[in-house]
This record gives C-alpha cells, sequence and structure tokens, in this order.
C-alpha cells in the first residue's frame, strides 16, 4: 500500500465532509499529497437547436464542481490539490481518476441513510469496493463532526490464507509508516445454545485461531517498528459480526483493515461476505485492500 498519495472523493453535505476529514487525517499522519475530487457526470452531445440547452447544462456543472470544490477548500485548506472530473458513475469515476494521478488509497464517507457511527455502503462504495486497483477507505457516518486527533492504531481482520497474510504484510509496513501499533483479530462466529459436541469444535476452532493469530504476528514485525510494540493479537467471539466485534475495545482514532475476497480479480478491491458484514458493523473506519498474488 502507497500513502504517498490520498484521493478523496467529495460531495456537499455530511458524508463529503465525513471522508474529507478522514483523508486529511491520514495525508498529514503519512506525510501524503492530498487530492479532492468531485465526479460530475457528462453532458450530452446534442445536435441542432438543443445545443443552446447543451450549453447551458454544461455551464451549470461547471459551477456545481466550483462551488463543491470551494466547500471542500474551506474544509481542508489550501495545501490540498482540488480537481473536478467527468464520469456517469460516481464510484467508477474515482477508480479512473486513481489510476491517471497514481493515488495509493480512495476515501469516502458513508452514504446516507446508515445509522450515526456505522458505514452504510451506497452506489459509489459499491463501485469503488469491486473494481478498484488501490484500496478503499470508508468512514462513518459522522466522523467528521468529531474526528480523533490521530489515527491510533491498525487493526487487520485476519483470516488464514495467502491473500489475508500479504494484508498482514501491508499493514505492518502502513502501521510503521504511521508510527501507530498493529493488531490482529480473528471473529469466531457461535450459537447462543451449544451442545457438547459443538462446544469442543469451538474450542478446537478458538485454539485454531489462536495460533494462526500468533504465527502471523511472528512473521509481521517490519524493519523500523519501534522496540517493545509487539503485534497485539485477539480472538472475537460473538454470535454475529457486530457482537464480536463490540466484545473489545476500540480507540478513538483505530482503523479496521480488511483484505479483498480470494475469489476476486488480482489487484483489485472485492468485498467478500465477512468483509461487507465487518463494514456495515464497526464503528470505525475500515479500508479495504487489493488483492495481491
Amino acid at each position: 500500500m502507497k500513502l504517498d498519495d490520498v484521493l478523496a472523493g467529495y460531495v456537499p453535505g455530511s458524508r463529503g465532509r465525513d471522508g474529507l476529514a478522514l483523508a486529511v487525517l491520514l495525508a498529514e499522519q503519512a506525510h501524503a499529497r492530498l487530492t479532492v475530487a468531485t465526479v460530475q457526470p457528462p453532458a450530452r452531445s446534442t445536435p441542432g437547436p438543443a445545443r443552446a440547452e447543451e450549453s447551458a447544462w454544461r455551464a451549470y456543472l461547471r459551477e456545481q464542481a466550483e462551488a463543491t470544490l470551494a466547500q471542500a477548500r474551506e474544509l481542508a485548506g489550501d495545501e490540498a490539490e482540488y480537481v473536478a472530473h467527468t464520469h456517469r458513475g460516481s464510484g467508477r469515476g474515482l477508480v479512473e481518476l486513481a489510476r491517471r494521478r497514481g493515488a495509493g488509497v480512495v476515501v469516502i464517507g458513508s452514504a446516507p441513510g446508515g445509522g450515526r457511527g456505522r458505514i452504510s455502503v451506497g452506489s459509489t462504495a459499491d463501485q469503488l469496493l469491486h473494481s478498484s486497483s488501490v484500496p478503499v477507505l470508508l468512514a462513518p457516518r459522522g466522523y467528521g463532526d468529531l474526528p480523533p486527533s490521530a489515527i491510533d492504531r491498525l487493526t487487520v481482520a485476519y483470516r488464514r490464507g495467502p491473500g489475508c497474510d500479504a494484508a498482514v504484510r501491508d499493514a505492518a509496513r502502513t502501521a510503521a509508516a504511521l508510527g501507530v501499533p498493529l493488531r490482529l483479530v480473528t471473529l469466531v462466529i457461535s450459537s447462543g445454545r451449544r451442545a457438547r459436541i459443538e462446544e469442543e469444535m469451538l474450542v478446537r476452532l478458538r485454539d485454531q485461531a489462536a495460533a494462526d493469530l500468533h504465527a502471523a504476528a511472528r512473521g509481521q514485525r517490519p524493519a523500523g517498528r519501534p522496540a517493545g510494540r509487539p503485534v497485539e493479537v485477539e480472538v472475537l467471539e460473538g454470535r454475529n459480526v457486530a457482537q464480536a466485534l463490540g466484545t473489545t475495545s476500540w480507540l478513538p482514532g483505530e482503523m479496521i483493515i480488511c483484505a479483498s475476497s480470494d475469489t476476486g480479480p488480482l489487484r483489485r478491491v472485492f468485498l467478500g461476505d465477512t468483509s461487507i458484514k465487518i463494514v456495515r458493523a464497526s464503528t470505525c473506519p475500515v479500508m479495504i485492500l487489493t488483492r495481491e498474488p
């Protein structure tokens, strides 16, 4: 994961403010460039008398983009770069812009309609989460109202497999670059009332999860990590993903990192079933990495 160029997708209102606040925080802590972008629909080319209407529509879109970026500039300041990009889909437009500019991560806010402090996946996020060639970072609703002063810790949602092992290595390098601790957690989902055989299976599952976490932690202590800061490991158990996530503590500046599904295309973000549940249940920002070979 490269953090030298952060791309924030901005729209007017709280959704844009949430994503921009997170992008500013990440760019400042990573000493990265920040680009703030608004994606506008294209104007249709219409021959004949309707060309006057087309011209007026183009002018309107241009004014809207300028007003949107001026609003973003008031929030993020003059050091960021502000660009307008044209595409039929806002998410696909951000994917295209990230590729053209060589961005390392795309940051957006939660879609409207979700609960405060939670992430709702709308059409923009859905497009990003199934096609982006760079990691995607999602801010919960209301994040911009009282953002933390810094990113405090990275927590990787770990499951055994080559894709997640690559994600842990990536997260370890990122944690070292940001100067924050790294934590690995595995979710164990269990039913409420369990028969004895199920309890025995659950014990073995917990033991295997703990062993996997410790093995991953031993191998992911990158050069440059401050001495005395070991990788933390936790097994989180609950009846569902939300309950499991609620069994541990989360720092004000926490960020969760998820690997893309192993069934998705290489070097693309592709959200799996468990990851989407984590996104919807999380109360802190979630970053989904691309699938690496």
